[in-house]
């Protein structure tokens, strides 16, 4: 039998044990004087059937009292309970706290307590079922995106650099070609010359930057050190730069170093084409609690309160983004005309 229900009963016990014990004073009221209880002169004068019949009714009217208050309190309890169901609080105390005597309350209270239980519990699991079905649609179109994504770099990649990379590398062999005769043209088309020159070599610039930007992002069973070290060998031996490096050979979780991977291949290509730097600097080093990722440059530099109209903005925005989702810190210092400092810190996960 259920606590409450055994405290119910005891209750009702006591209560008739009361006017038990009230009906033997009446009885023996020659020995006790009950006046004391009463507290009304004329009550010994009444018969005793009378002043237990009186006694019985004051007894209850007291009960109807009290159950009258433990109503009133039960429906304050609903109320409460209701509102917190409704701001979606299913755990606050009041939704688990015991309710003595409900099986003595109204039909129409106690159904009314049995519902808010049932609600309690159908709002937990539609909660729960919410959660999970938002999840999936999200898990699964982050993996949709990134796959086609991924493929469509490879795509634009492969074509730039069978075509227009090709075509540029073609253009240059022309232009080196007419250059050896440059001298027995006029000066204002030595002077174009020389600006096609220039520009051919800038665009093939932005296209290794590009080609460096669009490739896997993925290490490709590689370490994050020879990842990075593999990348910077192929670019020093492609651009007109001075590049140095110092690697740590750290470890991190699969996904972590993939994305510390791709955020120095964005770093590298908005230097490739925006800093016209002459120097870089490359620094992945390990302390007990990050991993600290700093690029330098000396280059042009702008100005950080302007980043998001400055040239490769939208890279140094998806960057931060990167570092954010890791939990980590991006500190960027940058003046006109002084280069750059771009300084990543990533926390390390104690297992």
């Amino acid at each position: 039998m259920k606590k409450n229900h055994l405290l119910t009963l005891w209750l009702v016990f006591l209560t008739y044990l009361t006017v038990f014990a009230l009906f033997i004073i009446l009885a023996l009221n020659k020995l006790i004087d009950w006046t004391f209880f009463l507290n009304m002169a004329f009550m010994q004068k009444l018969p005793i059937l009378l002043s237990l019949i009186l006694v019985v009714g004051i007894t209850s009217l007291v009960g109807v009292f009290a159950y009258y208050l433990v109503v009133r309190y039960y429906q304050k309890i609903i109320r409460q309970q209701l509102h917190w169901l409704v701001v979606g609080n299913y755990e606050h105390p009041i939704l688990s706290k015991p309710l003595w005597l409900n099986y003595y309350l109204p039909i129409n209270l106690q159904s009314h307590i049995e519902m808010i239980q049932e609600l309690k519990e159908k709002l937990i699991s539609l909660s729960q079922e919410v959660q999970e079905l938002s999840a999936i649609p999200q898990y699964v179109g982050k993996e949709t995106k990134e796959e086609i994504l991924t493929a469509e770099r490879h795509r634009l990649a492969r074509e730039l650099h069978d075509s227009v990379s090709q075509q540029l590398f073609a253009a240059m062999m022309m232009l080196s070609a007419i250059n050896e005769q440059a001298d027995q043209l006029p000066a204002n088309l030595q002077k174009s010359l020389s600006l096609v020159e220039k520009i051919i070599n800038e665009s093939q610039s932005e296209m290794r930057a590009l080609l460096l930007h669009l490739r896997p992002v993925n290490l490709e069973d590689k370490s994050l050190k020879e990842g990075i070290k593999a990348l910077l060998t192929e670019l020093t031996s492609k651009v007109n730069m001075t590049i140095t490096w110092e690697l740590d050979d750290v470890h991190l979780p699969y996904g972590i170093e993939d994305h510390l991977f791709r955020i120095v291949q964005e770093l590298l290509s908005n230097t490739l084409r925006h800093s016209k730097a002459n120097s870089l600097e490359v620094y992945l080093k390990e302390s007990s609690e990050y991993i600290i990722l700093k690029v330098v440059d000396d280059g042009i530099g702008f100005d950080t309160k302007l980043t998001s109209s400055s040239p490769g903005s939208y890279g140094l925005l998806n960057m931060k983004e990167r570092v954010t989702s890791m939990g980590g810190t991006c500190k960027i210092i940058s003046f006109p005309d002084k280069g750059t400092i771009i300084e990543i810190k990533i926390p390390i996960t104690k297992k």
